[in-house]
């Protein structure tokens, strides 16, 4: 609610004559907006009005101050945010996705039907059971990374910082159900894949840069995963494990989505950083081919395992590793198209892109 002028001055003279000190009325930022809820309620984008919506170039904040509040003189340096320049972690639609984030919430505990998972034969339930121990790790790792960015980057950037925490709540319910399916029909985990800290999933740790981890984790690494979980279906046995997957694809594709879109910023705004970028792209395309997503190599585990659910048996395992293939050249074909969309598709043309992965088209 607006003050009013003849308000204001009440207000001040009970404050003289009681000796109180009123000062903060007068430091303020940009008074007398006023959102409106939109169709789906006051969402994070509704409240990007007047100059609280415009995010600065650069930030030299490291108070925690929010975006638009006014400074304080002698505000304690509550955090060393090296996240400082917009460029290095924005994208459009950042908002936008948290929302989505909001509203498609679900829980593992009491949204699959666990009550359909019943005895499998023993091939069928090892191969899902490693599989689960695989896909837990994988989720351990892109719940745990996210986090560290959160920390630091600066708080005038709060809309993809609020949206890498959804991703964290989401990739840690992705551990949380495969753990659960390892368990829920007599299993248990299985072994640790070998690759996956060698390969994508392992050096998005050792990134060093917000775009660098972005590449290795939204990009390369779960958009791997989410060709998986999108044709989890072909192996699964039951409804609880189609729900799974499609709940899990349901998250995926947002955390997919936000690499794409700050990728495709940074491009527009930072061209001469493409190079970079394509550095980055340069060795996940390595490391997707010597890594899990190649059934030529890489993680016999994993692969074996899927082949043999794709299948419907070990006894059918030549079948299996023929579907895995179609999932892989999949993998591959919306990994192109997810790079054109992000604006980096001139490596498909130029010759750039890891032949051995083109292969698969």
């Amino acid at each position: 609610m607006t003050t009013d002028n003849e308000s204001l001055k009440a207000v001040k003279g009970y404050a003289d004559d009681n000796d109180l000190d009123l000062g903060w009325m007068d430091t303020r930022g940009e008074w007398g907006i006023k959102v409106e809820p939109g169709r789906r309620g006051l969402t994070l984008g509704d409240i990007q009005a007047g100059s609280y919506g415009d995010a600065p170039d650069r930030s030299d904040n490291q108070t925690g101050k929010p975006r638009g509040a006014a400074s304080r003189s002698g505000a304690f340096r509550t955090g060393g945010y090296s996240v400082t320049t917009k460029s290095d972690v924005w994208l459009t639609n950042a908002a936008m996705l948290y929302e989505e984030a909001l509203q498609r919430q679900w829980s593992s505990a009491t949204d699959i039907p666990w009550d359909t998972v019943k005895p499998l034969p023993d091939d069928i339930e090892r191969a899902q059971c490693q599989l689960a121990t695989f896909l837990t790790e994988v989720e351990f790792v892109a719940a745990d990374v996210p986090g560290r960015w959160v920390a630091n980057t600066t708080p005038d950037y709060f809309e993809p910082r609020m949206f890498l925490i959804t991703q964290i709540m989401d990739e840690s319910r992705h551990l949380d159900v495969f753990r659960k399916r390892a368990f829920a029909n007599g299993g248990g985990l299985m072994q640790r894949p070998t690759i996956t800290t060698s390969g994508v999933v392992g050096n998005i740790d050792l990134s060093r840069d917000f775009t660098e981890m972005s590449s290795r984790l939204h990009i390369s690494g779960e958009g791997g995963v989410l060709t998986i979980f999108r044709m989890g279906e072909l192996m699964a046995y039951n409804e609880a494990e189609k729900r799974m997957y499609r709940l899990a694809a349901q998250d995926e594709s947002r955390h997919v989505a936000f690499g794409v879109m700050h990728m495709r910023y940074l491009s527009e705004t930072e061209p001469d950083r493409r190079e970079e970028v394509h550095t980055y792209l340069d060795e996940g395309e390595r490391a997707m081919m010597a890594g899990n997503q190649n059934p030529a190599g890489g993680d016999s585990v994993t692969t074996e395992a899927m082949a043999i659910l794709l299948g419907g048996g070990k006894n059918n395992y030549d079948e299996g590793i023929k579907k895995l293939m179609a999932i892989r050249r999949r993998q591959v074909k919306e990994y192109v198209q997810r790079i054109r969309s992000a604006g980096f598709g001139e490596r498909f043309v130029n010759g750039r892109a890891n032949a051995e992965m083109m292969a698969y088209l």
